[in-house]
């Protein structure tokens, strides 16, 4: 009988493991990750847009039309906007006991709140679109024909079927 080397004891005890991997594994004591996913649901969530300089007529994004969105500048999908909310920078009057009113100063800064409607997959950890998980603070490119803007999540609702068509009414903020 031929020694065994130190190479060889390595090879062996690797082949030892994975065995003992692959065993726990169809005797699902080790779970996998696509085990990790428990639904998929529908999610609305909002990007914030702060300091959005328009000096159109209107705001460029507009409700039940699409936009193209990039998670943390990777390019995703176009999806569904469900509500716009846009406003314009405030000041304090001193002269009209400290109300807040446009900034004249800034007339072309808006901050804006955008309702956006996707199917993702729904982990122990939260929601997942496109490899990401959804959370308050996530940077986002909102992009279309005439616009690109960087926002950040700011909500994350996750909705059955009919409370998605719900949600567009009580998406408006401020």
């Amino acid at each position: 009988m031929k020694r065994f080397s130190f190479v060889d004891l390595i090879i062996i005890l690797g082949v030892l493991i994975v065995l003992i991997v692959g065993v726990c594994t169809a005797k699902k004591f080790r779970q996998t990750a696509d085990k990790q996913i428990e639904a998929t649901s529908k999610i609305t969530f909002q990007v914030f847009l702060r300091g959005v300089t328009v000096t159109g007529d209107a705001f460029p994004i507009k409700p039940e039309e699409k936009t193209f969105i990039s998670i943390r500048n990777v390019p995703y999908t176009e999806l569904d906007v469900l509500s716009v909310t846009s406003q314009s920078r405030k000041t304090f009057s001193p002269v009209s006991k400290n109300i807040l009113v446009p900034d004249p100063a800034q007339p072309s800064l808006f901050d804006a709140v955008i309702t956006i409607v996707d199917t993702a997959k729904i982990t122990k950890d939260g929601a997942v679109v496109g490899g990401n998980k959804i959370k308050m603070g996530l940077p986002v490119t909102l992009e279309g024909k005439t616009y690109k803007f960087n926002g950040t999540i700011s909500d994350v609702r996750v909705f059955s079927e009919s409370e998605v068509e719900d949600s567009a009414e009580n998406a408006d903020i401020g």
